[in-house]
């Protein structure tokens, strides 16, 4: 089998490989961007970046980002917008980075795999993706002999099926192998599988008084720049490498919906409701009809909900229908659904919807399309900022200054603006963006000032700092008022009595473990330590957490039952030991990341292309 495997040519994809090892390669290797003579010229050799010295070239990096953009936008209803490709670019980089450390990291620890093991694993061993194929699959479930008779017809050698499975393994063994190293000495105690069993089982209810440093006026903490100096080298390396920052003149053209787009719609729903009423499928009318994609891939369901999980005209309409029944419209935010409940059980119900969005008609549309042309076509012509005022204002449109943050999807006046973040750390100051459309409006930005990013300065996370060390100092202002209520307890009065003399409120909690959040206390805070670390009925010193400092009053506990652990205990530590692994190979995996010298050229290329063009 292995011959025919690598006997075939055709590479006609039947499954998606995750991952990228095997895809990178050192290919041709040029060096300009390493000190090569070309003038700084990009070509399929240039190095995009190097991993400890091994080189990832700008055709290995092309062919691998194009490969993972194609995928996305086939399994988006809508264009990629940059922000999308700057994200898939960045994943994309990262796993061919992590490719290249895994490989170097095989051939330090000697890790190989042969013909047999790759026959082998192909034979015993299906990827997921077969499993999950309906055409291998009998009743319902996976068929091996099916999988194997698939592997020795003429239609896997056909489509190419056998090389993508021989690469596969290549790639799938050798990690396997390495994980298996990494993690094999993973062992868990019973006494620490009976600490874990004890935070989840375990549990207490207090009473307690909260004291809020939001209480203290901030002209009650003086803070010094010297503070601010000496938090900065003490966190230094907390504070990680910092995002670019810029500043761009940002214009709307918003689409606006008029009475008659909505009256569109909602004519459009009631038909659809008529043809689902009349005999149609709701799934099919949902996978035609709804703009949420998400669902209408599932024939509209939603799944199982209960009351206050949607929008509030969705949830009353929702929960006042009978199984099967349809609703007519609902109007939300969204837009209009028909919503149909599919069953019930006790306080939460199975349910589908078609979502059809309300956006501009035709006529609306026209106009919208016309002033963006206009604006687009003067703010091009000038590279002036006061111009570019000037024209905006000239179509009757306001120019907003907005700050925005490399790597973050910009947010501006409460909606997501795509492609303004992404272009503005490619783009030139002065340099006005093509016009970007989106659902709900156009816009158009102009790049004002760019800060790179990089390793934070004390200037720059002043405000930051100052903010970090007015907390801790209020914090530490409430521990004496704090102490005195709980010496007051502790001379004879009760928590409510003492609260009342400093003026506090007494809250108590519910029974809860040391793993739950906690209404008031928060989770896995000092202070949901301190109720199982004190004797029942006794009252704490001041617990000071980064929300606030408490004195508790322990009301109650229970044990963790010790005899239904031990009757669990095997299953407990299968999946704590499993658990136990990925983390250890996660973390190997960062630690090897961390460690690895990775030299970028991805910004140095995009500049020489900008320059060529």
């Amino acid at each position: 089998m292995l011959q025919r495997m690598r006997s075939l040519a055709k590479w006609i994809w039947l499954f998606v490989i995750v991952g990228f090892v095997g895809v990178w390669g050192v290919g041709e290797v040029s060096g300009l961007l390493g000190g090569g003579g070309t003038g700084g010229s990009v070509t399929r050799g240039t190095a995009v970046a190097k991993v400890n010295g091994t080189t990832i070239t700008y055709d290995t990096w092309l062919r691998a980002r194009e490969q993972q953009i194609q995928q996305a936008q086939a399994q988006s209803p809508a264009p990629l917008t940059l922000d999308d490709d700057k994200r898939i670019e960045d994943a994309t980089f990262e796993d061919l980075v992590n490719s290249v450390l895994l490989q170097q990291e095989y051939q330090k620890r000697g890790i190989s795999v042969t013909n047999e093991e790759i026959q082998q694993a192909a034979q015993q061993q299906p990827p997921p993706q077969f499993m999950s194929n309906p055409d291998f699959q009998t009743n319902g479930q996976f068929d091996m002999d099916k999988y194997r008779r698939f592997l020795s017809s003429p239609i896997a050698r056909e489509q190419g099926v056998l090389v993508q499975l021989e690469q596969y393994y290549r790639d799938e063994i050798p990690r396997e192998k390495l994980f298996e190293q990494v993690a094999t000495q993973v062992y868990v105690t019973d006494a620490r599988l009976w600490r874990i069993w004890q935070d989840t089982h375990d549990s207490a209810q207090v009473s307690f008084v909260r004291f809020d440093p939001d209480a203290i006026p901030d002209s009650a903490v003086h803070i010094t720049d010297a503070e601010i100096n000496q938090y900065f080298v003490t966190h230094e390396k907390s504070f990680g490498t910092q995002p670019g920052r810029a500043v761009v003149s940002l214009v709307s053209i918003p689409r606006t919906v008029t009475a008659a787009d909505t009256a569109r719609v909602l004519a459009h729903a009631e038909a659809l409701r008529r043809e689902i009423v009349g005999g149609a499928k709701f799934a099919d009318v949902a996978r035609r009809e709804s703009a949420d994609t998400a669902s209408a891939v599932h024939g509209g369901s939603l799944g199982w909900i209960t009351k206050g999980q949607f929008v509030q005209e969705f949830d009353q309409a929702a929960f006042a229908l009978k199984t099967g029944e349809v609703s007519q419209p609902v109007l939300t935010r969204f837009g209009y659904h028909l919503i149909r409940v599919d069953d019930r059980k006790d306080d939460s119900i199975s349910v589908s919807h078609v979502l059809l969005r309300i956006q501009q008609g035709d006529s609306s549309a026209a106009i919208s399309d016309a002033r963006a042309d206009s604006l687009a076509k003067a703010a091009d012509a000038t590279d002036n900022p006061a111009l570019f005022t000037r024209v905006a204002k000239a179509v009757g449109l306001e120019v907003s200054k907005v700050n925005v943050t490399e790597g973050q999807p910009l947010v501006w006046d409460g909606r997501n603006v795509p492609s303004v973040s992404a272009w503005a750390f490619t783009a030139k100051v002065g340099e006005t963006s093509d016009l970007i459309d989106s659902p709900g409006a156009y816009y158009l930005a102009r790049l004002d000032s760019i800060q790179p990013g990089g390793k934070p300065t004390v200037g720059l996370l002043r405000d930051q700092i100052r903010q970090q060390i007015m907390r801790d100092k209020k914090l530490d202002l409430l521990i004496p008022k704090a102490r005195q209520l709980s010496a007051a307890v502790a001379g004879g009065k009760t928590l409510a009595e003492a609260a009342h003399d400093a003026g506090a409120t007494v809250q108590t909690t519910g029974m809860f473990t040391r793993a739950t959040p906690v209404a008031g206390l928060g989770q896995a805070t000092e202070a949901v330590g301190a109720a199982f670390g004190l004797p029942v009925g006794s009252v704490s010193e001041p617990v000071k957490t980064d929300d606030g400092v408490f004195v508790l009053h322990v009301d109650r506990r229970i044990q963790a039952d010790k005899a239904a652990w031990q009757a669990q205990k095997k299953t407990q530590r299968d999946q704590v030991t499993q658990a136990l692994r990925r983390q250890r190979v996660q973390e190997f995996l960062a630690s090897l990341r961390q460690s690895a010298d990775v030299v970028d050229h991805r910004k140095d290329i995009e500049r020489a292309s900008r320059a060529g063009a």
